[in-house]
């Protein structure tokens, strides 16, 4: 049986102090939580504050993104080598604002998940359709194409490796969030495709769910049956209201 995982997705947010009281109060509570995996990816410039705060506890950390290069003249990005200095475990790839305020292709995003995954880290790689793209009733080939981008690069036995995160834009941020059948619908579709290709990868890897799951939805979610987590925007910024999402995996 596959593990719960919720993994809170800081963006741009924080401050040193905001940081060290919103880990306290996670650490405070996280023995409360026994069966999920915990996980919180930083801005990167905080990781290194974050693993101190985080060693020695069940939280894991990560990064929001990475380089496609190793190293070199690329001024303010960051390099998997430098994410893996500071013991991350995960790195979000090809999250929605990668792709539509930074121009983040399909190749790119199967690129950074191969670098990721040739690193050592566990990619989380993000999936998801526009408002525009579920209104026009393509949200599967849309989902199934940023998939494949992946399996084209690395074959489909790479995504055992790391996590699918499956966030309609359209619920992002925005208050909007997709009602568990619809969830259900799109992660049963998406262990579907695998399956077809291989039916181990389908059955071992983990798809979170990404729009606005909070307090109040989660446990509605969480139980679906193809629902193994969520990756969490707005409410991983409070810790009881964090915590609650993580009590609600089991």
């Amino acid at each position: 049986m596959r593990q719960k995982l919720v993994a809170g997705n800081w963006k741009m947010n924080g401050s040193r102090a905001s940081i060290k009281e919103l880990l306290d109060g996670i650490k405070k509570g996280i023995g409360d939580v026994v069966n999920s995996e915990v996980a919180v990816c930083a801005p990167a410039i905080y990781i290194g504050e974050v693993e101190s705060q985080l060693s020695g506890t069940p939280v894991a950390w990560g990064a929001q993104n990475l380089s496609t290069e190793a190293s070199g003249a690329f001024t303010g990005e960051i390099a998997a080598s430098m994410i893996n200095d500071f013991n991350c475990k995960y790195v979000l790839v090809g999250h929605s604002e990668r792709r539509t305020l930074y121009g983040e292709g399909d190749a790119v995003v199967a690129k950074k998940y191969a670098v990721a995954r040739a690193a050592g880290l566990k990619p989380v790689l993000c999936i998801g359709e526009t408002l525009d793209e579920r209104e026009s009733g393509v949200t599967e080939q849309v989902c199934a194409r940023q998939i494949q981008a992946v399996i084209e690069l690395e074959g489909v036995d790479a995504l055992a490796d790391g996590v699918i995160a499956y966030e309609p834009v359209w619920a992002i941020g925005t208050g909007k969030t997709a009602s568990p059948e619809q969830a259900q619908e799109v992660h049963a579709f998406i262990r579907r495709i695998l399956a077809d290709q291989d039916a181990g990868v389908a059955e071992k890897v983990q798809i979170l769910y990404g729009g606005s799951m909070n307090a109040a939805n989660a446990a509605e979610l969480l139980a679906q049956p193809d629902i193994d987590g969520g990756l969490i925007g707005g409410a991983s910024l409070k810790a009881e209201d964090f915590l609650t999402i993580c009590r609600a995996a089991g």
